[in-house]
């Protein structure tokens, strides 16, 4: 016979929201996961515990953090799940993995517990502090096994001077990294001058186009589209810092600037190709034996 009335309505989890129920999650580090409440998404970063409470902390795609409590009222993918904590077994899994294909920011294979090297006779020179940090961020692991240490110039007016004084030669190269090295800069005929000297056989001088290291940082770490562009004359730092809308009247609000700038990077794909080839370029150059 036929049911005129059809199936029980009643029957079945009837009561299971319309996107499903939420499904236990473990809270794993690089997971992008959506705040139903604030419609916020990013991936995991870690979860801690904080005022007897488990926290996970997110960052978007503009590198913002933002702590949540853990538990549910999160989307995966679209579907509900209630974010747990990482159990032991899955952060031992976790590390093993990260262990086998570890690389440092720079890209390169990760030495597991590799003491650094005595300091090596060559070195790499850059122009400033910032310069210097930069480097120290994405490359610091390389140059700590390859023994290499990271000198300041304090600017390149006396560049060949400084060439002269390192007294560079085959064993004790030197690297120096400039910036605005553009055609027709005052940079330019000061690099030319320096490479016309007896030494410098042993020294490789490279460069980036940016008026200063700050533009090697990709924009969209900051939500920029492009660095904001400053009329010559005004002065650099501080007139970027303005158009950001930060702090930039005194040189501790400089300092914070850049710091919060040096904090967006992560790896070598948040800096421009063309910082990137000249500082490995000038790694190999005094870490890799040369032909007479």
């Amino acid at each position: 016979m036929n049911n005129r009335y059809g199936a029980d309505v009643l029957s079945g989890d009837w009561r299971a929201p319309r996107g499903g129920r939420a499904a236990p999650r473990e809270a794993e580090t690089g997971l992008v996961v959506e705040d139903v409440q604030t419609g916020y998404v990013g991936a995991v970063v870690r979860v801690e515990k904080a005022g007897g409470m488990h926290v996970v902390h997110l960052e978007d795609r503009r590198g913002r953090l933002k702590g949540f409590p853990l538990g549910p009222g999160f989307l995966v993918d679209g579907r509900p799940v209630v974010l747990t904590a990482p159990t032991a077994d899955s952060r031992q899994a976790l590390a093993a993995a990260r262990a086998a294909t570890s690389r440092t920011a720079s890209g390169s294979r990760s030495v597991d517990r590799a003491p650094a090297r005595v300091a090596a006779g060559s070195r790499l020179f850059v122009e400033g502090r910032h310069d210097a940090e930069l480097v120290e961020k994405i490359w610091g692991d390389d140059l700590r096994v390859e023994g290499v240490v990271v000198e300041l110039l304090e600017g390149v007016d006396d560049l060949s001077a400084v060439i002269r004084d390192f007294a560079p030669s085959r064993e004790r190269r030197m690297g120096v990294l400039v910036d605005h090295l553009v055609p027709g800069t005052k940079e330019e005929r000061i690099v030319r001058a320096a490479e016309r000297l007896p030494q410098s056989r042993w020294v490789r001088i490279l460069g980036h186009p940016y008026v200063d290291v700050w533009q090697s940082v990709r924009p969209a770490r900051l939500g920029l589209q492009v660095w904001p562009v400053i009329e010559r004359g005004r002065p650099w730092k501080q007139s970027v810092l303005a158009e950001l809308g930060w702090a930039h009247d005194t040189q501790a609000d400089v300092a914070r600037g850049w710091k919060q700038i040096l904090g967006s990077v992560r790896s070598y794909s948040d800096l421009e190709p063309s910082l990137l080839a000249s500082v490995e370029e000038l790694i190999d150059f005094v870490t890799v034996p040369q032909e007479d």
